[in-house]
């Protein structure tokens, strides 16, 4: 078995609202981590409702660890970490009252390993959350997530609201944490830094429905942007554009492999790209 998370032509809809997630599929492989990149709206967190069935997805299907989720696997939850955009608990608990509470809720809760967290992100333990800053409750949750021994973190912008010394702190976490070949992340940002600096694959989500998944090492050493004028555009064979955007007096062009487009295309300049500017051109560029 070799991915630990299968998403399978997923669909949602909402009634008397224009989104649709529409047939979503990704695999995420055992050891691995995924970023799952899109804008705010983009459906992100929608698709993983739907994973964790917290949403009822209309069609399609979701494995973990090779088997559907049914509501009553309370065993397969035991297995996965989850790690909310949001308030995560009650603000009127504290880290203490939170580690009970989670006993009651995990078989395999260990609060001495909670207990390591606390002290290595500086969390108060007696502090009730509402006085915890937004960056500390994102670090309690982290804590909590991990600290009853899952396989699969599924981690929904768990690293905004960090200052960037704390980000990657917890970037260093989460690099431990896939060092066991069992384990694996899926972790949906904006901060793109984060995703170059740690991210395996990257699946990019924009208006419900999925526009590309590739690895980080494609995306980073072969993908390129052809910076062209409106001649050579025209000129361009059409199969090698996957979006183009046009600015002043240029026309940007992304293309899946620059080292081949700069021998097809000996006049036009090709140059490396950033994820940033990848998605910029995958969400606000055109398709042929």
């Amino acid at each position: 078995m070799e991915n630990i998370l299968e998403l399978q032509q997923v669909s949602k809809t909402f009634p008397n609202a224009d989104f649709v997630l529409d047939n979503v599929s990704f695999s995420l492989p055992y050891g691995t981590i995924m970023g799952f990149v899109g804008e705010n709206g983009a459906g992100k967190t929608t698709t993983i409702g739907c994973i964790m069935n917290t949403l009822s997805k209309d069609s399609g299907t979701v494995k973990l660890f090779g088997t559907e989720m049914q509501e009553e696997d309370t065993a397969l939850r035991e297995k996965i970490g989850i790690v909310y955009d949001g308030d995560n608990f009650p603000p009127y608990l504290t880290a203490e009252e939170v580690s009970q509470i989670m006993q009651g809720m995990y078989a395999n809760w260990d609060p001495a390993l909670f207990h390591q967290y606390l002290q290595r992100f500086h969390l108060p333990p007696k502090q009730k959350i509402k006085g915890y800053s937004r960056g500390m409750t994102m670090k309690l949750a982290i804590s909590a997530a991990l600290s009853h021994h899952p396989q699969l973190l599924i981690l929904d912008e768990a690293t905004s609201g960090l200052d960037p010394i704390m980000r990657d702190e917890i970037l260093d976490v989460f690099l431990d944490f896939v060092q066991e070949e069992d384990h694996s992340i899926l972790l949906s940002s904006h901060i793109t830094s984060d995703l170059e600096k740690i991210a395996d694959y990257l699946t990019f989500i924009h208006g419900g429905k999925l526009i590309l998944t590739e690895t980080k090492d494609n995306l980073m050493y072969h993908y390129a942007v052809l910076r062209c004028r409106e001649s050579q555009f025209l000129a361009l064979d059409p199969a090698d554009i996957l979006a183009y955007r046009k600015r002043d007096f240029q026309i940007d062009v992304l293309v899946s492999d620059g080292k081949a487009a700069q021998r097809k295309y000996k006049d036009v300049i090709a140059d490396h790209v950033s994820i940033d500017e990848i998605m910029l051109l995958l969400v606000k560029g055109e398709r042929v």
